[in-house]
């Protein structure tokens, strides 16, 4: 079984900032990735995308080349197109590739997972053609594939900048239906002087909206009523903004209120999580660093909690210094040298961060569905059933699971968690640090029985 200085899960900024600066301090880094090349979501296939949409996908897209660049060095074995379904204690890492099951060891792991979208469960979300605005850029980046006739619903800055790329691209959005209020913006502006010190992610931000209205795309505020409507697929989006009904037909529909953290690697080894009021999300217990309690154990990136690509990718350089230090690579005094100016531009990126959190919150209709609105898509578990399990006595996610089997499908509560937390909390006049979260165990990942024989044919062959 190999055995290396530093194993990192997840090939995005973080992941790949921390290996290159890992790597150049001397530590034999194994890279470990689900895609087959590197970028993590925000630069997914950065290297060949570039090249064919740079254009269409941006400036700040085409950055992720630099960081892909760092991964080609001595010291740093990327493993791409692997599943990772269990960490084991003494950090054996457990995963899937090519049909065939693999482990290695290692020293210390930083956990790169980066974020994922936040489920926005609203009547007919669960449609064909009903999707999350990043799996449509998703297919942007990757495939070049783009949706006609689509809808934008929800908010936040993601939303203008795929508008902006549909138009670039000549497929602009029949609109964009955004939850925010003037309400939020107001509520905002008690962080302004943050968003004025981050003031290039404003222009970034007025830049895409002046895109999208040259291109008249139609915006519509304060949206609340939110419901996808049709038969067998979606059909139209029905919601009242302002005031007025609106119903706008369409082919397709993308939802995105923000992302969360990826935790369900940190959860399953342990890893103390709290409650972040203004994400509305779990992140995980840190010290500056990334350190966890867990010896050797780092988290960086947006698994650490929301802050953004440039601030991942600092994140990473920052836990990899201190992973160095850890491996008696670098001195005590070398390492916070290096990290004063990493901490400068870590503070300059995240001043806008709290005015964007309160301007641009989850939607509350999604974070509290009806009753009838499937919560679990997985199980099929509706708001309304979770609702029931409270009256009867059901304090926690882990009690839900035996009271009607939410978070027990596939994706192990990944698009469930929170909302089950949320209605429970709610239903038990809890915090949600006092309901909790799903309790992760491997495998995490969906395994066969096929690849752990194929693991154990090739631990026999070694011997």
């Amino acid at each position: 079984m190999t055995r290396r200085d530093l194993a990192i899960i997840g090939a995005g900024p973080a992941g790949m900032a921390a290996a290159a600066q890992a790597a150049a301090l001397g530590l034999a880094v194994t890279l470990v990735d689900e895609q087959p090349r590197p970028g993590g979501q925000i630069y997914r296939d950065v290297d060949r995308a570039v090249a064919l949409r740079g254009a269409i996908l941006g400036a700040d897209y085409g950055r992720g080349a630099r960081l892909t660049a760092g991964l080609r060095r001595d010291g740093i074995d990327h493993v791409a197109g692997a599943v990772v379904w269990a960490i084991e204690e003494g950090f054996s890492i457990l995963y899937t590739r090519e049909g065939r099951g693999a482990r290695i060891a290692a020293d210390r792991v930083l956990l790169a997972t980066g974020a994922l979208e936040r489920p926005m469960p609203l009547p007919g979300w669960t449609l064909p053609g009903v999707m999350t605005a990043g799996a449509g850029q998703i297919l942007l980046k990757q495939s070049g594939v783009l949706a006609r006739r689509a809808v934008l619903v929800g908010s936040g800055p993601l939303l203008y900048l795929i508008a902006a790329q549909m138009v670039r691209a000549g497929t602009p959005p029949l609109a964009l239906v955004e939850t925010q209020s003037r309400g939020d913006l107001a509520r905002a502006m008690g962080h302004a002087g943050g968003a004025l010190r981050g003031w290039r992610y404003l222009a970034k931000g007025l830049g895409l909206l002046a895109e999208i209205a040259r291109a008249r795309v139609p915006r519509h505020t304060g949206a609340t009523g939110i419901a996808i409507e049709g038969e067998g697929r979606a059909e139209a989006v029905r919601f009242t903004s302002r005031g007025r009904a609106h119903r706008i037909a369409c082919d397709t529909v993308f939802l995105h209120h923000g992302v969360v953290p990826n935790m369900q690697a940190a959860r399953s080894l342990g890893v103390a999580h709290r409650w972040h009021q203004a994400q509305a999300c779990f992140v995980p217990q840190l010290d500056g660093w990334g350190r966890t309690e867990m010896p050797g154990l780092f988290i960086a990136g947006d698994g650490a909690g929301i802050g953004g690509a440039a601030a991942a990718e600092i994140a990473g350089r920052l836990a990899a210094l201190k992973l160095a230090e850890e491996a008696g690579r670098l001195s005590p005094e070398a390492c916070d040298r290096q990290a004063r100016p990493l901490r400068a531009a870590q503070a300059r990126e995240l001043a806008a961060r709290a005015f964007l959190d309160r301007a641009y919150p989850p939607f509350a209709e999604a974070l509290a569905p009806a009753d009838a609105t499937v919560v679990c898509r997985c199980e099929e578990v509706t708001a309304g059933e979770i609702r029931g399990h409270a009256r009867l006595g059901c304090l926690g996610p882990n009690q839900a699971k035996a009271f009607g089997r939410a978070g027990m499908g596939p994706c192990q509560g990944r698009y469930c968690g929170l909302t089950v937390t949320a209605l429970l909390a709610e239903a038990n006049a809890r915090t949600p640090d006092e309901t909790g979260y799903y309790r992760i165990r491997p495998p995490l990942k969906p395994v066969t029985l096929g690849e752990l024989a194929a693991m154990e044919d090739a631990a026999e062959a070694a011997q």
